[in-house]
């Protein structure tokens, strides 16, 4: 058996609508996924024992053992397909690490495809997904790609046509947010509030935007319900996000659980003049500028020579 590389990209919620929890825990959601060009790669080989190793940055933020999402998508695949499940994983990451746009969920996608095409598997990416839902609601969309809403708890894909090439910048934070405290601080709020929670739905004027590649209706129609309760947990996101406005970006919001900032261009070069307003402004680590919608997780061609073969 042949090494494997997958890519596969990073994710922005361009809407995250979140219900009430549901009796299994987990709360009732409508999100509007985006997948943008921000990459990571997952090489599996055979291996004498099941083995994490990654580059990049934030390696040293990111586990290498079963609590890593790509070993455990190894073992739930190899036990499906009757394989051993030991392999090599190595994890070259472009997405950032705890920033709210679904890197471990990418890398469990990115695996289960890249073990699948290793063993020979010809698993349907429908069952991939249907697997990939059991280590992460994000799993799924990180395979599709594209544009696409989530229900349930954001597992349930329907694809949505977009004609237009939209530009991002993200700002990145130092550390992290945990998703579960988000989610507990999310229910405070509104517990402390009083507030009804409405069933979640899509923004019809979301989904005309996208359809039409109208950059500035859909960055004024986008919403993160869980955007004040990372705030709440990290009150320098606001500034962010104001100096991201001040610079000119169409729309604006927190990714996901946070704490990485996406803003919305009007155009590629209006990307990189807010990218750079945002680095001057220090209220950011850094940036990335990126475009989206892309393709989900992808097998790479290997590389061939005439005198040594693959490389």
């Amino acid at each position: 058996m042949s090494p494997v590389t997958v890519q596969v990209p990073a994710k922005v919620n361009l809407q995250l609508a979140v219900g009430a929890v549901r009796p299994d825990g987990f709360h009732e959601l409508v999100s509007v996924f985006h997948a943008v060009s921000l990459f990571d790669e997952v090489t599996v080989a055979p291996a004498d024992a099941l083995t994490v190793t990654l580059d990049g940055e934030g390696a040293g933020e990111v586990p290498l053992d079963r609590d890593n999402l790509a070993a455990r998508a190894v073992e739930l695949l190899a036990d499906r397909l009757g394989q051993s499940p030991n392999v090599h994983i190595h994890i070259r990451k472009g997405i950032p690490v705890a920033g709210g746009m679904a890197g471990g969920s990418a890398d469990a996608a990115a695996t289960l495809l890249a073990c699948d095409t290793m063993w020979r598997g010809n698993t349907p990416r429908e069952m991939l997904r249907r697997l990939g839902a059991e280590l992460g609601s994000d799993v799924p969309f990180s395979d599709l790609g594209g544009t696409a809403i989530g229900t349930g708890r954001g597992e349930r894909l329907a694809a949505v046509a977009s004609v237009a090439r939209f530009h991002w910048v993200f700002a990145l934070a130092d550390g992290g947010l945990s998703t579960p405290a988000v989610y507990r601080e999310c229910d405070r709020l509104r517990d402390e509030a009083g507030d009804d929670i409405p069933a979640p739905a899509p923004r019809e004027e979301l989904i005309a935007a996208l359809r039409a590649g109208d950059a500035p209706a859909l960055g004024a129609a986008m919403t993160n319900d869980l955007q004040a309760a990372a705030i709440s947990l990290r009150p320098s996101l606001r500034d962010t996000l104001l100096a991201g406005t001040a610079a000119g970006a169409v729309g604006a919001l927190v990714s996901g659980s946070g704490p990485t900032c996406a803003f919305l261009a009007a155009d590629e070069d209006a990307a990189k003049s807010v990218a750079r307003s945002l680095e001057a402004s220090g209220t950011c680590r850094t940036t990335r500028v990126a475009y989206g919608p892309v393709s989900g997780a992808r097998v790479l061609p290997r590389l061939w020579n005439s005198e040594s073969g693959a490389v």
